[in-house]
């Protein structure tokens, strides 16, 4: 197969940065349990994740093509190996700000550099949807992995035990350096503009298009949806459902699991269904699930748990809203990137990164609020209305992008 080894590479490090980044609800409980802060100060980790994801992006997202997609993962995948490192030995809240920070400038360089090549190793806009949509679903099952692995090191006689997964998952990141180091790849040579300044300057020139701006703010909204049921549900599961800490952080995988199968779903679905009809469906059903099946989860009575399989099947069932919210992200990030020159990837790919990595933060902060003065029971109920706005702005996407066809 054409590109299979830089495809391979691509999956492996994105699926390593998948446990990594969204490791922080996890850390988040953590923090709670072990380092003795409350919600709010525990939401700030995302702020450290993500706002470096959106400086970094800022920066070098325009110029990135002149320094080369393979040296900047291989540089993204050094660093959290250190930091990695640097958590188990720091142990502290404060390391934890840093091992995110560390993951967040990590990912921008990642993510921008996988963004683009994906267009350099794909023919078509079909072929770009079903790549896109795979490899985000492989993310997914990276996260669901991270559910599980957490637990796994965890002990209830040792509250430092937990630490370390990162001796793990530091191997992982040198193990994913290695391959990446030794696939070979045509990276392309086509840049923005003539120098930097001109790079720098065609990241703005696109935020000027109205299907640009819409796109962003539909991007915003999604990962601020996901971030904050994602970031929150250990959270909830804790204290909504009374889980132990370890089955909380085991249920969150359902969520993660959901959305991986969800999105690669998408990437065999698109190719025989307009992907907005498969956008609605999956908005409304996500609707449906915080309306209706949240607050039966809520309610239901559940008693002594100890293990999964005494839990009632409501309490299963919220996490699955996955499904329904995973097509979104992959299948509007393809459908603008597919309509854009290749050489305008890695710009537009920052914006991307940028306005998700402010969506994810204010949802997960947002979220943390709601816990801590609404309750636990009531917060989620809050993510209609960006679904709302959500659906909104896909309909209006839509009509932007029939135009930009017909034109």
């Amino acid at each position: 197969m054409k590109n299979s080894s830089i495809k391979i590479s691509l999956y492996i490090n994105y699926f390593v940065f998948a446990i990594l980044l969204n490791s922080v609800g996890i850390v988040i409980l953590k923090s709670q349990n072990v380092y003795g802060v409350d919600e709010v100060a525990a939401s700030i980790l995302e702020l450290f994740k993500d706002l470096p994801i959106a400086i970094v992006s800022f920066l070098v997202a325009s110029f990135l093509p002149r320094m080369g997609y393979k040296k900047a993962m291989l540089i993204a995948l050094g660093i959290v190996s250190f930091a990695c490192l640097g958590m188990y030995f720091g142990n502290s809240f404060w390391a934890a700000k840093v091992l995110f920070a560390a993951i967040g400038s990590s990912f921008a360089l990642i993510k921008v550099s996988v963004y683009s090549v994906i267009g350099l190793v794909t023919n078509d806009s079909k072929e770009h949807n079903s790549f896109m949509s795979s490899i985000e679903g492989v993310f997914m099952f990276g996260i669901a992995l991270a559910y599980f692995l957490f637990p796994a090191f965890n002990s209830e006689t040792n509250q430092d035990a937990w630490l370390n997964v990162y001796l793990l998952l530091a191997g992982m990141s040198m193990i994913s350096f290695l391959f990446l180091y030794f696939s070979k790849f045509d990276e392309g040579h086509e840049i923005p503009g003539a120098n930097l300044t001109e790079d720098f300057l065609a990241m703005f020139k696109l935020i000027a298009k109205l299907l640009v701006i819409v796109f962003l703010f539909s991007a915003f909204l999604f990962v601020m949806i996901e971030q904050g049921i994602m970031t929150w549900l250990p959270t909830f599961n804790s204290r909504v459902l009374q889980l132990p800490e370890n089955l909380s952080i085991i249920m969150a995988s359902i969520l993660a699991v959901s959305l991986g199968v969800g999105r690669l779903l998408a990437g065999v679905l698109t190719k025989k269904i307009p992907w907005i009809w498969i956008l609605v469906f999956c908005i409304t059903g996500a609707m449906f699930m915080v309306l209706f099946v949240l607050p039966q989860t809520v309610d239901a009575k559940i008693g002594r748990v100890e293990s999964l399989f005494d839990l009632p099947l409501i309490g299963f069932a919220f996490p699955l809203v996955g499904l329904f919210i995973a097509p979104i992200y992959p299948l509007i990030n393809s459908v603008v990137l597919s309509a854009l020159p290749k050489k305008v990837h890695s710009p537009m790919s920052g914006l991307i990164i940028i306005f998700s990595a402010i969506g994810g933060t204010l949802g997960s902060i947002t979220i943390g609020y709601l816990f801590k003065h609404v309750g636990a029971d009531k917060a989620f109920m809050f993510t209609v209305i960006p679904m709302v706005l959500l659906l909104a702005a896909l309909l209006m996407l839509r009509r932007l992008t029939g135009r930009e066809e017909n034109g």
